[in-house]
């Protein structure tokens, strides 16, 4: 295969991230260590001093500089305000963004811990207090070029580029297009309005959380962008039951209040953001095809089975949004 046919991401090699990481004036004695992420390119690694790091190389193409600065401006306000976040590096000239032989690159200080434990009160405690106070932080002025969360842009674009996979028969193309037709409606009925839209981390999974002893640190801004607050809160609550929901929402809440009121109307909105993201998911592997590490880490996508499920899954997203779950 020649370089030309490459991956921009298949040339990233453990050398050249050591050498755009030295060229910042770092000196490190070993190899970098990949972490698991597939829309970047994330590796750990240890200067000659034992300080440990983490550097981000950005998707090419994906988000603009003025995109990748607003997310390393919003970093800083948190840590300047004391939030336990993972901010950028700034070099002695200011910059937090650099560029080393095409790639844009950004270098984060190693944050410890653990993920949390989301069936435990107390953790949940602590992260909606962390969360209020992003947000906190986050309501004081809006992104002017990162992204909105835009129901109907969103599911439009996720629709066009499933039905442009390879992957679905005549069927599955028929029944996907049904489903995302009949979803519409009913996304727009529980909808946010304009004025609900606010500076957010965006993906609060729980990979994107460590910490230990009830004290957590937020990391990886790099889906950052407008949105309901309760877009940071819904993928926290993970029961299966509604008591254990309901406690879940009520130490989260609790924590979040102590910084923050939270507006409880933005729970009817879990449903439409449960189901937005399902219909992003399968858009946004099958738009990252052409690049090596998803076909590795998603393989079943080209399989007819998957899409049956994901149609399956749409279908009961269905029933959930006429009667979102334990919300009564």
């Amino acid at each position: 295969m020649s370089a030309v046919s490459l991956h921009p991401f298949e040339t990233l090699t453990p050398q050249r991230v050591v050498e755009a990481v030295e060229s910042l004036g770092f000196w490190l004695p070993g190899e970098p260590f990949a972490l698991n992420s597939y829309e970047n390119r994330v590796y750990s690694l240890t200067d000659d001093d034992r300080r440990r790091w983490v550097v981000k190389f950005y998707r090419p193409e994906r988000w603009s500089d003025e995109q990748i600065l607003e997310e390393h401006a919003f970093l800083q306000a948190l840590a300047a305000a004391s939030v336990a976040v993972g901010a950028p590096w700034e070099s002695a000239e200011g910059n937090t963004l650099h560029h080393f032989e095409g790639f844009r690159f950004a270098l984060f200080a190693h944050v410890v811990g653990q993920a949390p434990e989301l069936e435990n009160p107390s953790h949940l405690f602590a992260l909606g207090e962390l969360i209020g106070r992003v947000h906190e932080i986050g309501a004081r002025q809006p992104f002017r070029h990162r992204l909105r969360l835009d129901l109907n842009v969103m599911v439009d674009e996720s629709r066009r580029r499933v039905l442009e996979a390879r992957w679905l028969d005549a069927r599955q193309r028929r029944l996907y297009g049904q489903v995302i037709d009949a979803l519409v409606p009913l996304l727009a009925e529980h909808a946010w309005p304009e004025s609900a839209l606010q500076r957010v981390h965006g993906d609060c999974h729980l990979g994107n959380m460590l910490g230990r002893d009830e004290r957590f640190s937020l990391v990886d801004f790099d889906d950052c962008l407008m949105a309901p607050a309760v877009q940071d809160l819904w993928m926290l609550l993970t029961a299966q039951s509604p008591g254990e929901w309901q406690m879940q929402l009520s130490e989260i809440i609790e924590g979040y209040e102590m910084t923050r009121e939270f507006d409880r109307r933005q729970l009817d909105w879990i449903e439409t953001l449960r189901t937005l993201r399902l219909i992003r998911h399968s858009a946004w592997v099958t738009a990252r095809w052409e690049d090596p590490a998803f076909p590795r880490a998603f393989p079943y996508v080209a399989e007819s089975g998957y899409w049956d499920q994901h149609i399956r899954d749409l279908e009961q997203q269905r029933v959930a949004l006429d009667s979102p779950r334990w919300l009564a």
